[in-house]
């Protein structure tokens, strides 16, 4: 794999880990397993141990769904006070210490990390991430939503919805995207992992928002076989990949 000099470690659903020689950032967490318990990452938990490091820490929840965000993150501040967080604008929070709340298209600069937002297609925001020169996007719930249920109307309307805002990505030369290939759309799970990678041809494309089905990557993947996107094959909670 081509060296970007980070890891990623898929804690299920749409819960990412990445790791690069300064910093630690973590995408979308809502698991409520304590963070003094002793299962880890191969659980899909963080526990205090993670945060016990001298890397600097970001922590992005995309929206307030329950599957994306729960208020246990701000726990984690027991053992490292110094965390950074960058919250959708959606989410309501006594918390103040550290926290950014962003609406789509906006700009953050903490140090030398760069952080901008796009829209979603449901609520929220998603990230464009930059961080010792690896270009991150974590998409949220920015999916093309074809459920069978809707009008051709609605399908119509969605399928707009998500090229344009996934257009206004070209030219961002993303290194790792985190893109929505949920089951629950059956056959039409794909759409929106397909038309991001031929439209903004990331180098990695890596599935979420599927619970805990790995199995569908390694579908996606087959579809993407003659891309020049390369989708690891992530099989299990807490796998890592180098990159």
């Amino acid at each position: 794999m081509e060296n970007l000099n980070c890891s990623v470690v898929h804690l299920g659903h749409s819960t990412i880990l990445v790791e690069t020689p300064k910093y630690k950032m973590i995408f979308d967490y809502f698991n409520d397993g304590s963070v003094d318990s002793k299962e880890g990452p191969n659980n899909g938990v963080l526990n205090e141990g993670e945060f016990r490091t001298e890397k600097d820490i970001f922590v992005f929840a995309s929206h307030g769904h329950g599957d994306h965000y729960h208020p246990v993150i701000f726990k984690w501040r027991e053992t490292n006070p110094n965390i950074h967080y960058i919250l959708s604008s959606d989410i309501e929070t006594t918390e103040e210490k550290g926290v950014h709340h962003m609406s789509p298209y906006e700009d953050l600069k903490i140090g030398d990390v760069r952080i901008k937002t796009y829209g979603s297609t449901d609520k929220g925001v998603s990230f464009l991430v930059n961080v010792e020169g690896v270009q991150i996007f974590h998409a949220g719930d920015l999916n093309w939503w074809h459920w069978k249920s809707f009008t051709q109307e609605q399908l119509q309307a969605e399928e707009v919805d998500f090229k344009r805002e996934v257009d206004k990505l070209m030219g961002q030369n993303i290194d790792i995207a985190f893109v929505p290939v949920d089951p629950r759309l059956e056959e039409f799970y794909h759409l929106a992992g397909v038309y991001f990678a031929e439209t903004i041809k990331p180098k990695f494309l890596i599935p979420i928002h599927f619970r805990d089905q790995f199995s569908i990557g390694k579908d996606f993947g087959r579809i993407l076989a003659q891309s020049t996107v390369n989708v690891p094959k992530f099989k299990h909670i807490g796998q890592k990949f180098i990159f």
